[in-house]
């Protein structure tokens, strides 16, 4: 397929700048595959589909206050400074992107904080707006820690026209969070409350946890209409032997899996058996689905509405089906739903 295809209008009035007041209050649009049938419905409804043993597949990743502003040396020009990943933590080293890019180059040196409690070298060009960088820092990884969330910000995505808030810190996280590394929320997972877990607990479906850091990687434009020369950046995924468990056995009893969000669907789709079952593993992949996919795992799969020609919208058409995936946005607009990471949510079963 081409990237074209995955096009759509929106009126700028539907992407959420806020989330709703209750995790659980906000909408799910409900839309079967076999038979075409769509339903409006609210996410704390989103049980009434599942029964006992059935399984939840969730993504444990945290998101890390990845954005940071600093100034340059010399000018004191304001540089945004978006953290990517940690390279090598004896060197302080990580992969950023820098925001005016034509501004920084190799050598210059950033001062963060208003008494410049941190500083940085730039030592490497990565991509255009891409940079590796050395923090200065003499300190112990505790203290590196505390101050990297004491300059950095929640990094809500550009869409979002507002500064991060306190809210934001517990808002723009699930509350199953556990391994830090993510640098934007695995965002079909902020429906859930822990009351709506133990609801779930109750009537005895099961919880799977994998892990997917979600990087920039996901969101990053794609370059090439032809979608089978896409590539993306790897992204790190580990995936244990419990959830191991737990998933096969549901899937060997017949129950039920629900992926909650598309970055859990691609650690489990990275990760599977001759007999379509899933097996351990932890590294980086690199798997880019696109229509047409076999998926092998979940058979259902909650997910929120996404940007236009991204990975993410062309996951979720390859397993809807693309015409199915594309009627439910054209619907979800014309019934205003909310849009993109603090937006509602769409249930395919």
């Amino acid at each position: 397929m081409k990237l074209s295809q995955f096009r759509y209008d929106l009126p700028l009035n539907l992407i959420a700048q806020y989330p709703t007041k209750r995790r659980e209050d906000s909408r799910l649009m409900v839309v079967n595959r076999q038979n075409g049938h769509m339903e409006n419905r609210h996410f704390s409804d989103l049980l009434e589909y599942y029964d006992d043993k059935d399984v939840f597949v969730v993504n444990n990743t945290k998101v890390f206050p990845a954005r940071m502003y600093g100034r340059k040396e010399k000018t004191g020009a304001k540089i945004e400074v978006f953290l990517l990943r940690e390279l090598n933590k004896p060197n302080r080293l990580w992969d950023v992107i820098v925001d005016p890019a034509r501004k920084i180059r190799v050598g210059n040196k950033l001062y963060f904080g208003e008494n410049e409690e941190l500083v940085a070298e730039v030592i490497d060009n990565t991509t255009s707006r891409g940079r590796t960088i050395r923090f200065l820092w003499e300190g112990d990884d505790e203290g590196f820690k505390i101050m990297l969330e004491f300059l950095g910000e929640t990094p809500l995505p550009k869409y979002i026209k507002r500064k991060p808030d306190e809210e934001d810190k517990d808002r723009y996280q699930t509350v199953y969070a556990k391994h830090e590394g993510a640098v934007a929320a695995p965002t079909a997972g902020l429906h859930f409350s822990k009351e709506l877990i133990k609801r779930a607990e109750i009537i005895g479906i099961r919880f799977a946890e994998v892990t997917l850091h979600t990087g920039l990687s996901t969101f990053r434009p794609i370059e090439v209409e032809d979608l089978s020369k896409h590539k993306m950046d790897a992204e790190y995924f580990k995936i244990d032997e419990d959830a191991c468990r737990i998933i096969n056995t549901a899937k060997e009893n017949g129950r039920r899996v629900c992926s909650i969000g598309t970055t859990g669907m691609r650690a489990m789709e990275s990760s599977v058996t001759a007999q379509r079952l899933l097996k351990p593993a932890e590294g980086w992949t690199n798997h880019f689905i696109h229509p047409p996919y076999n998926f092998n795992i979940a058979d259902s799969l909650v997910t929120n509405f996404h940007l236009p020609k991204t990975s993410l919208l062309i996951m979720t058409c390859a397993f809807a089906g693309y015409e199915l995936a594309m009627e439910a946005y054209k619907k979800a607009i014309k019934d205003k739903y909310r849009f993109f990471s603090y937006g509602d949510a769409l249930l395919f079963i």
